[in-house]
């Protein structure tokens, strides 16, 4: 795209600069006030397109940051769910000695998805 907009202005360039030097009436003669124009236009849509882009890129990434947080959640409540499974199992083996464990105990309380997105937000 970069190379086609190149070969256009040497084109437009030679070709008014041949009609100056061969005595004709330039389309454009220099300092290519028309040419000028056209590259701020193409400049403007350019960046249009470029920055409506980056908006749907922006918010394809929240879209996918946002599930890859439900995600996130709904594996940390299994983990919990296991953990929490893990330790009933050890208190009802008659076997295995009953022992407090705070980690465990820690770690099979549920994380509140609102606390978890609110820390998130700040």
């Amino acid at each position: 795209m970069v190379l086609a907009l190149i070969v256009c202005v040497a084109i437009w360039i030679a070709g008014n600069v041949g009609a100056v030097a061969t005595g004709l009436h330039p389309v454009d003669p220099p300092p290519f006030f028309w040419l000028q124009g056209a590259i701020a236009l193409y400049v403007a849509f350019v960046s249009t397109m470029v920055l409506v882009t980056q908006r749907r890129e922006s918010a394809e990434t929240e879209r996918r940051a946002h599930l890859e947080f439900h995600v996130n959640l709904l594996a940390e409540q299994k983990a919990t769910k296991i953990i929490a499974l893990l330790e009933e199992l050890r208190r009802d083996m008659p076997n295995v000695r009953d022992r407090q464990d705070p980690v465990a105990d820690a770690l099979q309380e549920e994380v509140d998805p609102t606390v978890v997105h609110s820390a998130l937000e700040k």
